[in-house]
C-alpha cells in the first residue's frame, strides 16, 4: 500500500505544478511580426490578441489585401512563438513528461 500512497503524493505534486504552470502561462506573451517588422501582433498566453501595431506607411485604402495578408502572417508567427513558450512552461511543470493527447491550456 505504500506505493499507492507515494503515487498519490506524486500525482498531487504534479497537479500542483501543472496549476502553477497554467498561472504562468496566463502571464506569457508572444509577439509575431511580418513585413520586416512593419506589422506586429501580441498574443496573451491564452492566444487572445492584446495588441496590433501597423506601420502607417502600410495603410493604403487601395491595397487592403496586402495589409490583411501581413496581419494573418503576424498572427500566425505570434501563435507559433506562443505555442513554444507554453510548451516550455508545461515541460518545466511536468518535469519533461509529455502531456496526454488532447490536453492543452
Amino acid at each position: 500500500m505504500k506505493n499507492i500512497g507515494d503515487l498519490m503524493k506524486q500525482a498531487q505534486m504534479l497537479q500542483q505544478r501543472f496549476q502553477e504552470a497554467q498561472e504562468k502561462v496566463n502571464l506569457v506573451e508572444a509577439e509575431g511580426q511580418s513585413g520586416g517588422g512593419m506589422v506586429k501582433v501580441t498574443l496573451s498566453g491564452k492566444g487572445l490578441a492584446k495588441a496590433v501595431r501597423i506601420d502607417p506607411s502600410l495603410i493604403d485604402p487601395k491595397d487592403a489585401g496586402m495589409l490583411e495578408d501581413l496581419l494573418v502572417a503576424a498572427i500566425n508567427d505570434a501563435r507559433v512563438k506562443l505555442d513554444a513558450k507554453v510548451s516550455d512552461e508545461m515541460s518545466k511543470a511536468t518535469g519533461g513528461l509529455p502531456l496526454p493527447p488532447g490536453m492543452k491550456f
